[in-house]
């Protein structure tokens, strides 16, 4: 499947919010909890089900607890609070409306949008990752095409087991920080830290320089892969990339 460059899926809006203030306020989660290898290229997929991916087309999109609601429930707007693109993953499509996965409180909220207000596209993409064995697993249809470790969530700042997607991609602007070369944030947050550093306790996908964060529990809930791996996902994964989380 043709994907294209990273350039080219950042908005200027999303690319203007790499400032370090924006990157430790969303993805508070990420950082160090208190002290106590990927390979392969891109094969044919096999016959697994695609991921529908929903973009907004417009500055907001309403969403219904039911399926052709009188009213809105809620109203997300686009772009997100990071300045990217509004993205749900699809959950079930019934022509004039789906049901999406929703990148709010409580982690695995579901809700409604009309079909009208966004754009489909789909992935054959998904992310594993399995926090016990501290590993992740990119595949593409049935076949595997990168793994490598990761670093979890610690015991009182856990990571919380789940279905996800990649809700935005951010540049921090020091690559030898925290985040690392990369960051995705997850649809999913924090289940035992309401609010961390002012920001809301979003999940992460992110990249480390220190491969003593891979392989054991460093974090306040986020995943951490190496630079490579996360360099290699910034390539690869659409917005909207299913993620799998163990439990």
């Amino acid at each position: 499947m043709h994907r294209p460059p990273l350039t080219a899926r950042l908005s200027h809006a999303a690319r203007t919010t790499l400032a370090a203030a924006a990157v430790l306020t969303a993805l508070a989660a990420c950082q160090s909890a208190p002290t106590g290898a990927g390979t392969g290229d891109t094969e044919t997929p096999q016959s697994v089900p695609a991921a529908e991916i929903a973009t907004a087309t417009g500055d907001e999109v309403d969403v219904f607890a039911e399926k052709a609601g009188a009213k809105a429930d809620s109203t997300l707007g686009s772009p997100n609070e990071l300045g990217a693109d509004r993205t749900f993953l699809v959950e079930r499509n019934d022509g004039d409306w789906l049901k999406v996965l929703l990148p709010v409180r409580p982690n695995g909220s579901t809700g409604w949008v009309k079909a009208d207000q966004v754009k489909l596209s789909t992935t054959t993409l998904r992310v594993e990752i399995d926090p016990d064995a501290f590993t992740f697993a990119v595949h593409d249809g049935a076949k595997e095409i990168r793994s490598g470790k990761i670093g979890t969530g610690t015991g009182k700042t856990p990571t919380p087991p789940g279905r996800y997607f990649l809700t935005e991609l951010l540049e921090p602007p020091d690559p030898g920080g925290d985040y690392g070369a990369y960051a995705f944030g997850l649809s999913g947050f924090s289940e035992t830290l309401e609010t961390f550093a002012g920001g809301p306790g979003q999940l992460a996908v992110h990249g480390t320089n220190d491969n003593g964060d891979l392989g054991r529990e460093v974090s306040h809930g986020c995943i951490r892969v190496s630079d490579k791996d996360i360099t290699w996902m910034a390539e690869k994964l659409p917005l909207g990339t299913p993620v799998e989380i163990a439990g």
